[in-house]
């Protein structure tokens, strides 16, 4: 590892804006907030994954990934993250290295012509490259590649120095953040400024929810200058700094660089969320709220209120149906982050009770939210072993499951139903509309009568029932 990335790497980990990182010693802050690993279990992404899953979502962009064709082929496309117009970040690039490249020392040759060759044929406005582990352990330097690349061929080339031998996803989310800030934010000057240009940082657009969100804005007068990442465009990321304010809907990912736009451009920013009837009105009020006290017109706090009390109608409205079979039903929450709490007020506020929910990749401002929410209930876990998880499920303690897609197999062996709440689905629950979409999926899974069926016990098992009965009676 180069000397610049351990500085980066240090830097990232010395985050004043998080909590958790300035309660630490000096010798704490130094070691990350990175757990060892446990050898033969899944550890989810790496730095290189988490660093492309942020900035993929760049949707006119170029994204070359400098390694092994295995690298590219994990981590593409594996986020459902929308576009609403250029297809060019859903197209695969890498550099394809192999063994004769590394040991002849061929790789910063072969990445120059792949930046050559993309910029020729797709003509983007900037090319990402992406360091993965064999690149780095060599000590291709692909910043200088990036350098000469940029001067040569007059298109902007990123280095992404986030290769997956240096941590895991989390950490590369943020060395994302810093590139940003260290090569793109504050390169470009908007077109057009207007005092309700907002940010939207942490939004990967994930199966089109920021669509759902978008025209709420757009109703009250609010301009969306740039997401980061989804759905973006460089350009207007590169313009992004003369918001008026940031809003995190993940503070454990890109608080970096909401805490840099502050330092920097004066720019405010605070966390909030879209999942839920009152989170997103919440996030729309507080949103007004800062853009009229930095010089807004007054109206638009009203015509705010006026939108969120017609929406709220609207979403009780169709979620009515609904409500009485779903209040009191048990949900098992397993997730992280931001949906660890996020997701909790969406369903607490039909009237379904959380058994427990995880806490995995939380910050202690999600937990404390959780504990807000829930009281003395807050049954919040780090992790739960599949064969416990599989005992509670069987136990019957939770009706329905939410997860990610690793953990879907534990609940269908359980019998039990299940819905996929993370970054893989191709559902989208923000917003209003996302509620009620939402409702509806949790409806359909625990009403289905499949379950029933598995329950039901087999018709061989039936037919031997009495037979035993008979023989333990002694006949």
């Amino acid at each position: 590892m180069n000397e610049a990335l351990k500085s980066r790497i240090a830097a990232v980990f010395n985050e004043p804006a998080c909590p958790t990182n300035n309660a630490k010693t000096e010798k704490e802050r130094r070691k990350g907030c990175s757990k060892p690993l446990t050898p033969g279990a899944a550890a989810g992404g790496c730095a290189f994954d988490g660093a492309k899953i942020a900035l993929q979502p760049i949707t006119d962009a170029v994204h070359l990934v400098h390694g092994p064709l295995a690298c590219e082929g994990n981590g593409w496309d594996n986020r459902h993250s929308g576009s609403s117009g250029p297809q060019t970040y859903r197209l695969g690039f890498t550099t394809d290295l192999s063994e004769m490249d590394i040991v002849l020392g061929n790789g910063e040759k072969l990445l120059y012509r792949a930046i050559r060759e993309a910029i020729a044929r797709h003509a983007p406005p900037a090319v990402f490259v992406y360091a993965t582990c064999v690149p780095a352990m060599i000590g291709d330097d692909i910043e200088a590649v990036c350098r000469h690349a940029t001067g040569k061929l007059g298109t902007p080339c990123i280095p992404v120095n986030a290769p997956g031998f240096v941590g895991p996803k989390n950490l590369g989310n943020r060395l994302a953040g810093e590139t940003l800030l260290a090569h793109v934010i504050g390169t470009r000057e908007p077109a057009v400024v207007t005092p309700t240009d907002v940010n939207i940082l942490g939004e990967y657009n994930v199966a089109g929810e920021l669509w759902q969100v978008k025209p709420l804005l757009e109703a009250i007068g609010i301009r969306l200058q740039a997401t980061i990442c989804g759905d973006a465009r460089y350009n207007d990321i590169a313009s992004c700094h003369r918001a008026r304010v940031n809003m995190m809907v993940c503070s454990s990912a890109l608080i970096n660089i909401a805490r840099v736009m502050q330092e920097r451009w004066g720019i405010p920013y605070f966390e909030g969320s879209f999942y839920g009837i009152s989170d997103t009105s919440d996030s729309l009020r507080t949103l007004a709220g800062m853009l009229v006290a930095r010089g807004a017109d007054p109206a638009l706090a009203e015509r705010t209120e006026a939108l969120i009390t017609a929406e709220e109608a609207r979403a009780w409205a169709r979620i009515a149906p609904y409500r009485e079979a779903l209040r009191g039903k048990r949900v098992l929450l397993y997730t992280g982050g931001v949906k660890s709490w996020s997701i909790v007020s969406a369903l607490q506020e039909i009237g379904m009770v959380i058994t427990h929910t995880s806490v995995r990749k939380s910050t202690d401002e999600d937990k404390g939210r959780i504990r807000a929410l829930m009281g003395g209930d807050a049954h919040m876990v780090d992790s739960i072993p599949p064969r416990e998880m599989y005992a509670q499920l069987a136990r019957g303690e939770a009706d329905i499951m939410l997860s990610g897609g690793r953990s879907q197999f534990v609940a269908l062996k359980a019998r039990t139903p299940w819905r996929d709440i993370n970054q893989e689905r191709h559902l989208a629950f923000a917003g209003y509309d996302g509620v009620v979409a939402l409702v509806a999926e949790l409806h359909r899974a625990l009403t289905n009568p499949v379950w029933q069926e598995v329950r039901r016990p087999a018709p061989w098992e039936c037919a031997d029932a009495p037979a035993a009965a008979h023989s333990a009676a002694g006949g």
